[in-house]
């Protein structure tokens, strides 16, 4: 497990509520200054299609935001830093103005299917794509930059796994294709079968 994303969350009123629930609270002791991502969560992130985006507005409350793209578009450019291309939406840019003020975000990257789910905390800072033409080369899908109005970069400074308990299990479009593509084919191959002993 990674320790500095509970050294970073249990807080002092988080240990309390864990001590009037259960009786006693969560102390960690030797966390490090950060934990880089390593082969497992890289890989994972990398199989990703989706992810949700928390930031914090100016008035104090949250916001989340999905964003989504081609599988791996959410890029690890290495142990402690992730980068995607932001592209052009509703035009509202809320993320793009709560970073602008609170660099502080929350990732919560989900595999349904897998019963898996990844929460990182890190550092984000936005730049214009206008102005680094190289970089949405780099990482924005090649049918896609004209879209990109934004680069988004994150400093990584910890992550935690959860446990499966209560992921409902979904499955895309495409998945279920692959489960379902076999069968259909069987049934297209029997009908056929019995259309051919038909009198």
């Amino acid at each position: 497990m990674a320790t500095k994303y509970l050294d970073m969350t249990f807080t002092e009123s988080v240990r309390r509520a864990q001590t009037e629930y259960y009786g006693k609270a969560g102390h960690i002791a030797g966390a490090p200054e950060r934990d880089p991502l390593g082969q497992a969560e890289g890989e994972f992130i990398a199989s990703r299609d989706s992810f949700y985006l928390g930031s914090i507005s100016e008035s104090g409350w949250p916001y989340i935001q999905h964003r989504g793209g081609p599988q791996g578009f959410l890029r690890v450019i290495n142990e402690t830093t992730l980068a995607f291309a932001d592209y052009k939406g509703n035009r509202q840019l809320l993320t793009t103005g709560n970073v602008s003020m609170h660099d502080r975000v929350a990732l919560f990257l989900m595999d349904y299917k897998n019963r898996e789910r990844l929460k990182i905390l890190g550092h984000a800072r936005i730049e214009d794509a206008r102005a680094h033409p190289e970089l949405v080369a780099q990482l924005a899908d090649p049918k896609m930059q004209a879209a990109v109005e934004r680069l988004v970069f994150i400093d990584v400074v910890s992550f935690d796994w959860n446990c499966p308990k209560y992921i409902t299990p979904r499955y895309s479009a495409k998945e279920l294709e692959e489960y379902v593509g076999p069968l259909k084919k069987r049934i297209a191959e029997l009908e056929a079968q019995l259309y051919a002993v038909k009198p």
